[in-house]
């Protein structure tokens, strides 16, 4: 039986990492602790959570355990071994749940806060999914293989989609049953099964470390966040 009241995390950090320079993202230090560990401490923080799943390669299992035995945080924390694919990772999270809710999130954005899951949370309950996101700010082009423009969609419509994504445990569990093809966003495998999924405000500090740009732009953010 799934609990109607507990809420449960996955967070994804099985990447490879690949435009790093060598370095591991979610273990590089942030204010002076790994990636990860910030994002593990948001959800640890959040009153809501109740069971925190971390997603990695099978290389950093032990160290990912290490990690969380070291910070010696409170909640129930489990470790599992992720794929190549993203949606694969995803789904082995998810076999690992007992709860109604289920929060996806990635494991390279560390500047995830509290209000930002609460905020998840309260908008999918209105429909049963929904995700982070913020209005584009540049104006976006459409091109082909060619590069040439054939569509430049109104701004006013467009939002960037980011992590947290919150999903009735039912909802998201069908729609990963049912994926087809490669999904690298979790709420366009709910839309494909028809699925309303409501957009909440994210933020623009919610950034995703891909390459060593982001992880110096995140430690600036993060400093500021500390003044």
């Amino acid at each position: 039986m799934i609990s109607q009241q507990r809420v449960g995390a996955i967070i994804v950090a099985a990447g490879s990492s690949r435009r790093m320079g060598g370095i591991d993202k979610v273990f590089a230090p942030l204010g002076g602790k790994p990636v990860l560990a910030r994002v593990i401490n948001a959800f640890e923080s959040c009153d809501s959570i109740d069971q925190i799943v971390v997603v990695v390669s099978r290389k950093n299992l032990k160290r990912c355990r290490q990690l969380i035995t070291e910070e010696g945080w409170s909640k129930p924390i489990e470790v599992c071994a992720g794929e190549r694919r993203r949606q694969d990772s995803v789904a082995a999270g998810l076999s690992r749940f007992n709860c109604h809710w289920v929060i996806i999130h990635d494991g390279a954005r560390p500047l995830v806060t509290k209000g930002l899951i609460e905020r998840g949370l309260r908008a999918a309950k209105e429909t049963g999914a929904a995700v982070a996101a913020v209005p584009v700010t540049d104006t976006i082009k459409v091109a082909n293989d060619d590069r040439i423009v054939h569509q430049t969609p109104p701004r006013q419509n467009l939002w960037a989609v980011q992590t947290p994504q919150v999903f009735c445990y039912g909802i998201i569990a069908k729609a990963y049953q049912q994926a087809k093809g490669e999904a690298t966003d979790d709420a366009s495998l709910v839309e494909q099964l028809g699925y309303k999924v409501k957009l909440y405000m994210g933020s623009y500090d919610n950034i995703k470390i891909t390459t060593p740009h982001d992880l110096a732009l995140a430690e600036l953010l993060w400093q500021k966040r500390g003044k």
